[in-house]
């Protein structure tokens, strides 16, 4: 917000029109803006500020996280380094240990193959058995309408009890083939569930082998999250220093000629800081928060 903008919304104000969740608002995201760039402005001058004596803890501070955080870097690098050599061993071991059991493997396939054809003919089974009945329940539904009405002859009785015959029947057949389909299925998952079996107790005789290999990778891990989370700890101070740094500088160009030479190539955005500042504090005033 500029100051002419500040006037004309003061104006606006006396007669009554006032905007101060906007104004609230805009303050907020103006402060955040202010902290994103007093951060960035500190990160890019802090080593220009070493002779500065309101900035030396920070400047001090800032020498020695930097120094901590190269060291965990370097030591997170050689954590995921054994832990990429790890995988490739587990991988090679996983590798070998499927050799004695791929026999096994491409039974279970043909295995799987066979009973996804047999499943496939258990659902044509109940589709036409589905067909039937309600061919079935619909002929029914006709016999004892016309049975109701009482106009029905001998010979329709006759051929619709002979079709319902043939459909149970038919219906019964079905029945029977979806049973025996039924069983191939069980026969079939019991023949994988067997496979499966021989296949694991395959690879725990070999699972020993990789049992190094996994506990390397663990420890590993573990230890990768916990320099991680060093890290995260470090940037968080760092940006914090920065900015302090940051901050300070910006506010102290036009006073310090040594924050002057250290902002001498973020001028730009020393002004839009200052312009931020001055933004906040007018729509504090209009929000009747100053």
């Amino acid at each position: 917000m500029t100051s002419a903008r500040y006037i004309i919304c003061r104006v606006a104000q006396a007669f009554g029109y006032n905007r101060k969740n906007i104004r609230i608002a805009e303050a907020a995201a103006e402060i955040h803006l202010l902290k994103e760039a007093e951060s960035h402005l500190g990160k890019s001058v802090w080593r220009e500020v070493e002779d500065i004596e309101e900035l030396s803890i920070e400047y001090w501070n800032l020498r020695k996280l930097i120094k901590e955080r190269d060291r965990v870097a370097n030591e997170l690098e050689a954590s995921v380094k054994r832990v990429t050599v790890a995988h490739e061993e587990r991988s090679g071991l996983l590798s070998i240990s499927n050799e004695p059991f791929q026999d096994l493997l491409e039974k279970r396939q043909e295995v799987l193959q066979g009973l996804e054809k047999i499943t496939r003919d258990r659902d044509l089974i109940v589709e036409k058995a589905r067909n039937i009945r309600r061919i079935y329940d619909g002929l029914k539904a006709k016999e004892e309408v016309l049975s109701t009405e009482g106009r029905p002859t001998a010979e329709v009785l006759d051929k619709l009890a002979e079709r319902l015959s043939e459909l149970k029947q038919a219906f019964s057949a079905l029945k029977a083939e979806r049973y025996a389909v039924a069983e191939k299925i069980a026969e079939g998952d019991a023949k994988v569930d067997e496979i499966e079996a021989e296949v694991q107790r395959r690879k725990k005789e070999r699972r020993g082998q990789a049992s190094e290999a996994f506990q390397h990778i663990g420890d590993a891990n573990q230890e990768i999250s916990t320099l991680r989370a060093e890290l995260g700890v470090f940037d968080t101070q760092m940006r914090q220093l920065y900015s302090e740094i940051g901050r300070h500088v910006s506010r102290k160009v036009s006073e310090n000629p040594a924050c002057k030479k250290a902002t001498s190539k973020h001028h730009g955005l020393v002004e839009v800081m200052t312009a931020l500042r001055k933004s906040i504090l007018f729509n504090h005033k209009l929000s009747g928060n100053r």
